[in-house]
């Protein structure tokens, strides 16, 4: 072991397979389908208040920092094909938001 990688973990190729696949299947869309209902819930309530705006605002920045970086350019590193990187970013955050505005407008015709 030489000094420059004492005090280092060991790389673990699996690992960043497994975060890569949990992000793409698991926390991306879980985040997207809130992030829809939220963003819908704030527009359809009418009360456009700056605290209430702000808090939209940064959780549009999030998300689409989050659907670039994590979903968008990991697929992009993963395969040559751009076609391959959109896809995945069409199934793991554009559909679960767009399921998150139904949701809440499905649940909003419901009730009243």
């Amino acid at each position: 072991m030489s000094a420059a990688d004492h005090g280092r973990a060991p790389s673990r190729p699996g690992w960043h397979t497994f975060f890569a696949v949990a992000v793409r299947f698991v926390i991306a869309p879980l985040i997207l389908l809130s992030s829809g209902f939220f963003t819908a819930g704030f527009l359809l309530s009418g009360h456009y208040t700056w605290p209430r705006t702000s808090r939209v605002m940064v959780l549009t920045i999030t998300v689409v920092v989050l659907s670039y970086e994590f979903v968008y350019q990991e697929q992009r590193s993963r395969s040559a094909a751009p076609e391959h990187a959109l896809s995945a970013v069409l199934y793991s955050c554009v559909i679960p938001y767009a399921a998150g505005v139904l949701l809440l407008l499905g649940l909003t015709r419901f009730t009243g």
